[in-house]
């Protein structure tokens, strides 16, 4: 007797764009090798195959028509109160998850998909959600890389005193003036992607629980544009064909 595959866990990925970004104003939409900058997450969201439900939480209508282009979906915008820049996921998670229900479409899971990490493809997010579905009793999956300034020589300033961050390691030899291959391992979050089962924002007011399983991404795939000058490189590298866009098979906006 052949014992039948589990049906796929149902997915919505969510893309936040809200507007009022300081560091690098209407980053969401300022153009990239042809596009708006949301466009690519968008492209990639669609094409890995994986989401019932493409939808883009933010709270600027030109945001929300730009989206709709490019084929997402944006059902509802999201509340002012929610869209500061210190509002937190959370709350934008469960709204949306929340209205999506209003409309009687119940996800088992959901995905964020940050805009500022144009770089990540189709096949990135394949890969998340095989290594998210393999992992037994996990609440999400959280993409990291490596870090390149250790936390181990990191120092904070007390008074007139300056103090390790981590006061850890062997007296003989401090983190803080060890070659950094003797360090330990450490990983940093960044913003290509999380996954999450629905039910640890509902019932946890969480957006990762408690047990998650790392996704290992490279360089590119966890590229996230924050400041100007990470605007700056990602047209360099553009441009200077170093590194590709994922392909967007939609004209583009205003075109």
């Amino acid at each position: 007797m052949v014992t039948p595959m589990p049906a796929e866990p149902s997915c919505v990925a969510f893309i936040p764009a809200r507007s009022g970004s300081t560091r690098v104003p209407g980053k969401n939409i300022r153009a990239l090798g042809g596009h708006p900058l949301i466009a690519y997450t968008i492209a990639s969201a669609l094409d890995s195959g994986v989401f019932g439900a493409v939808v883009v939480s933010t709270n600027d209508e030109a945001t929300a028509d730009i989206a709709r282009h490019y084929g997402a979906e944006v059902p509802f915008l999201r509340p002012a109160a929610m869209a500061g820049s210190r509002s937190p996921d959370i709350e934008w998670v469960e709204h949306g998850l929340g209205a999506l229900e209003d409309a009687g479409r119940v996800f088992e899971c959901f995905a964020i998909l940050r805009p500022t990490s144009p770089f990540r493809t189709a096949e990135t997010v394949r890969r998340a959600w095989s290594t998210f579905r393999a992992a037994d009793g996990v609440d999400s999956l959280r993409a990291v890389e490596r870090v390149r300034q250790h936390p181990g020589k990191m120092w904070v300033i007390r008074g007139d005193r300056l103090l390790p961050l981590l006061p850890f390691g062997p007296s003989e030899q401090p983190w803080h003036s060890s070659q950094m291959p003797s360090l330990p391992e450490v990983w940093v979050q960044n913003a290509s992607l999380e996954i999450a089962w629905s039910r640890v924002a509902r019932d946890g007011h969480t957006i990762a629980g408690h047990t998650l399983v790392p996704f290992r991404t490279d360089e590119r795939e966890g590229f996230d544009i924050n400041e100007q000058w990470d605007w700056r490189l990602a047209e360099e590298l553009v441009a200077s064909g170093d590194w590709t866009l994922p392909p967007v098979t939609r004209a583009a906006f205003g075109g």
